[in-house]
């Protein structure tokens, strides 16, 4: 399956989660930036309240784009051992603290504040997952919160990561579990970046967005 856009592949979610629909004990909770327009397809979809969990992915020293680990808006780390341990510790410390910064200049610039969602189910939602470390700081963090149950909910996502997850939820839906797995981004016809300016406006769009974001 391949999925033209974030949009297409928020209506094709929201599909398989048709049991949600009207529940206003559910919240949807995209992982900014790529979650967000999947995850407000899936809210508008189901009539349910969207908001945001801020996960900032630790980049490898020089390759970016392969996730060590993951930071969240509350300060929860996870640190994917296969990766890190080839790292030094003043390395991790310091793309740590630079993902810090990142995450205030983003509360700041979406507004959000903290959440009480004690005996709340959250629906978390992104763009699809590779090695599913900031899924899992996501998850980290809204079971200390509180929350009922926790479904996570991804387009595409290897089977692997999957499977590694699968233990630490209530529910995981995942449209497709590619064998030839090399990127989220080789799953869509587009996939441009998300600007801030459209995770803003997602969320104004959203009715009653503002109460649950954080």
């Amino acid at each position: 399956m391949i999925f033209k856009d974030r949009q297409d592949a928020g209506r094709r979610l929201s599909e398989a989660l048709v049991e949600f629909k009207n529940n206003k004990q559910t919240l949807v909770l995209g992982l900014p930036r790529g979650g967000v327009p999947v995850a407000f397809e899936v809210a508008k979809a189901l009539n349910l309240p969207l908001g945001i969990l801020i996960v900032r992915k630790l980049g490898f020293p020089g390759q970016e784009e392969l996730a060590m680990g993951a930071i969240d808006s509350y300060g929860g780390v996870f640190l994917n051992e296969e990766i890190s341990q080839h790292v030094s510790q003043a390395a991790i410390d310091f793309e740590i603290e630079r993902q810090k910064r990142k995450i205030r200049e983003r509360l700041e610039l979406y507004g959000s504040r903290p959440l009480n969602l004690k005996n709340h189910s959250v629906i978390l939602v992104d763009d699809g997952l590779a090695t599913g470390a900031s899924m899992m700081v996501a998850i980290n963090t809204v079971k200390r919160l509180g929350v009922e149950s926790i479904l996570v909910a991804v387009p595409v996502a290897p089977s692997d990561t999957v499977e590694r997850l699968r233990n630490q939820v209530n529910k995981i839906i995942v449209l497709e579990t590619p064998e030839n797995f090399a990127g989220v981004g080789q799953w869509y016809d587009k996939f441009t970046q998300v600007q801030d300016s459209e995770v803003v406006s997602l969320l104004r769009e959203n009715e009653g967005a503002a109460s649950v974001r954080f």
